[in-house]
């Protein structure tokens, strides 16, 4: 056995997105594609960040053939110690966790996160750096840039390891090892929540609740947390097993995707509690029975809520929220007389806040919510924030819901998106708009009134850094917004966001319906951007 040195051909198209490189599985099974990524990764480390890496990924299709190639390559680029999930599987927050825990100079996370698997479905890679949370712009720009110089990369010739019992390999200089990450995160997850309330809720036989784990990387964490530690009843995880192309499923948490846990959510005889998380464990969806919350209401209730919660006593230093998701945390934040962050779409935009202790909760429109506990959104940490949040207030969802909505008005919200969009056609469509910027305010329309219109860009307070061109924003005198952005994380043309919000404090407007509320916004989005001449489409593809 040797280090072999392959040469190779760079390839142009590999610039890692807002969560790593994705590509369809066709993609990375080209001869040298995937090694030339990783050789990239590794070439971008000091020569001392090669003590211990961290391995897995989502189960997808494709995941464990590339985890053997990466086992190898970090063999022959010197890595003294490498671990390597179960079964391949590591979900995205367990990986950010093991990172810390074990403090690895970083892990090679292997997901799409909630795009769809199989051989005709998606992968993707990403690299997260010894702080838990996915590489700073800078770091992957110098991936980017040695991937478009890289000559060969360096592989280790060995046979391939077991991934499905634990155990330790010694390759070379290389101790590799087989773990479970399923208990690592269980007992960490054990020290933030209480546990002995949320179990008598779920052992009282007067709740039921229903979590859907998408055939996703979430099964296996959500048996031991639920219902093993918790005592939730068999059954109450469904397509608890990952499988490499999720069921045939689309593993992303909304009503859309999520339609089994959906339809036994609105039924006459719901549970009282449902939720679901994606692809990598990373997202997640929160149900009432016949309710719905919105991940930007998540946010913001827990943020109002947080020092009913034992790992958070203290209450939050500060939050941060994604720019196109709503201001809801906003108000509350101001109650609070805590700082509210608007950053960039993309979890690596909350790190240095997190870990300048600027912040404590996070989240994201695009059902993902954290705190300071690792560095990536965490779908079953908010999960069991709501569960022990229910618990102690001895309320339904809808009701915390309602009462939160009383106190701070209600922020009505939708996410209309335009998927596998001819790029072309969608940047054109964004030029259109940022044409008009200048005439825009002050124009009336549908009885709103235009105040600004920007092109959103981010100065970090931490490291001054400064992102640009990170979404179109129309602001109105009433407290509305509309938002334009191209989303990075599809691997087919582009996808075109428009997100749609309309404040309402009268109470007695709570309970309207919301796509009728943002009807109007919709029209002027239609109105100003054009958006069926330039898609080709006359609705979107999902409404979230």
């Amino acid at each position: 056995m040797k280090t072999r040195r392959i040469q190779t051909q760079p390839f142009t198209d590999q610039k890692p997105g807002t969560s790593g490189l994705r590509k369809k599985v066709s993609v990375f099974q080209q001869p040298h594609y995937l090694e030339n990524f990783v050789q990239s990764i590794f070439n971008c480390l000091a020569d001392d960040a090669r003590n211990l890496l961290i391995i897995g990924g989502d189960g997808r299709f494709y995941n464990r053939e590339a985890i053997q190639i990466i086992v190898k390559m970090a063999v022959a680029n010197g890595f003294k110690r490498i671990l390597v999930g179960q079964q391949g599987l590591i979900s995205t927050p367990a990986m950010s966790l093991l990172i810390r825990k074990y403090k690895a100079d970083g892990g090679i996370i292997l997901s799409a996160s909630h795009n769809p698997g199989g051989p005709e479905g998606d992968f993707g890679i990403k690299f997260n750096s010894s702080n838990g949370g996915p590489a700073a712009e800078t770091l992957t720009d110098a991936m980017y840039q040695q991937s478009l110089t890289i000559t060969e990369y360096e592989i280790f010739e060995a046979e391939n390891i077991s991934l499905d019992n634990f155990f330790t390999y010694t390759i070379e200089d290389t101790q590799v090892e087989v773990i479970n990450s399923v208990t690592d995160y269980a007992d960490h997850l054990a020290t933030l929540f209480d546990f002995q309330i949320i179990r008598s809720l779920l052992t009282s036989g007067s709740f039921r609740m229903i979590f859907d784990a998408m055939h996703a990387v979430t099964g296996p964490y959500a048996v031991e947390l639920l219902q093993n530690r918790l005592g939730a009843e068999e059954g109450s995880v469904i397509n608890k097993i990952p499988l490499e192309d999720f069921g045939g499923g689309h593993p992303d948490p909304n009503m859309e995707y999520a339609h089994e846990l959906t339809e036994s959510m609105f039924k006459h005889d719901a549970p009282d509690f449902g939720a679901a998380s994606d692809g990598d464990g990373d997202r997640n969806m929160i149900l009432g029975r016949q309710f719905f919350v919105t991940p930007s209401d998540s946010l913001a209730i827990m943020t109002a809520n947080i020092h009913h919660i034992p790992g958070y006593k203290s209450g939050a230093c500060g939050v941060a929220r994604s720019m196109p998701t709503s201001q809801a945390v906003d108000r509350v934040a101001e109650n609070l007389g805590i700082p509210c962050y608007e950053t960039p779409t993309g979890w690596k935009y909350f790190g240095n806040l997190l870990d300048s202790n600027k912040i404590t909760l996070c989240g994201e429109e695009s059902f993902g919510s954290g705190s300071n506990h690792i560095r990536e959104k965490d779908g079953l940490w908010s999960v069991l924030f709501w569960l022990n949040l229910i618990a102690i207030r001895k309320q339904s969802v809808a009701d915390i819901v309602r009462e939160h909505w009383k106190k701070y008005g209600r922020h009505y919200y939708a996410r209309h998106d335009y998927e596998e969009v001819d790029k072309s056609k969608a940047e054109q469509l964004m030029s259109h708009l940022t044409e008009q910027f200048d005439q825009l305010p002050g124009s009336q329309f549908n009885g709103f009134s235009i105040v600004s219109c920007d092109d959103f860009s981010y100065t970090d307070p931490v490291d001054s850094s400064i992102s640009t061109n990170q979404g179109l924003r129309i602001l109105f005198d009433n407290g509305s917004r509309i938002v334009f952005r191209l989303s990075g994380t599809g691997t087919k043309g582009a996808t075109l966001r428009l997100y749609l919000e309309w404040f309402e404090q009268e109470t007695t407007r709570h309970e309207e319906d919301p796509h009728q509320v943002l009807a109007p916004l919709a029209e002027i989005a239609e109105q100003l951007a054009q958006i069926r001449q330039f898609t080709g489409r006359e609705k979107p593809s999902v409404i979230t």
